[in-house]
């Protein structure tokens, strides 16, 4: 884009369909919280982090309770979701947090799945892992379309 040109605007259906992605990877975000929630992801998550600890002590990486491990995971899906106007609106800064947010999930997605096959038993939050990936790829195809529409 050439100085002092705008850029131009998403069509309404196009930010309407990324609208519609990044709600539905929040809410395949929300499912794969209560199903960590459900299969008691905090009893396999705590050890291993203190472990990994025992084996390298700078490496800075917390442990939660349930309290505190859902408030937070509650207050950043609320979070996302309070950006959804800003995406509806074809908001040109959306881009690239649809993009990280995309990304983040599948590789969370990938993590369960991986880690089920090391350990060789399914984790929490392996049940929800390929909707939270197929919800995370769509966002990020839908999201670098609107990127290449906004040029």
């Amino acid at each position: 884009m050439q100085q002092g040109e705008k850029a131009m605007p998403i069509p309404v259906v196009a930010t309407r369909r990324w609208a519609l992605a990044w709600l539905g990877l929040c809410l395949a975000f929300a499912v794969h919280v209560v199903d960590e929630a459900a299969n008691d992801f905090l009893s396999v998550y705590n050890p291993t982090v203190v472990a990994i600890r025992e084996q390298w002590p700078l490496l800075v990486l917390p442990t939660f309770t349930f309290q505190s491990w859902a408030a937070l995971l509650g207050i950043a899906l609320v979070g996302l979701l309070s950006l959804t106007p800003f995406v509806l609106q074809g908001k040109r800064w959306m881009l690239p947090l649809s993009i990280g947010f995309a990304l983040v999930m599948i590789g969370n997605g990938f993590v369960h799945t991986v880690g089920s096959i090391y350990v060789g038993r399914m984790l929490p939050g392996l049940y929800s892992s390929p909707l939270l990936v197929g919800a995370a790829l769509l966002l990020l195809l839908i999201a670098r379309r609107a990127a290449r529409q906004m040029r």
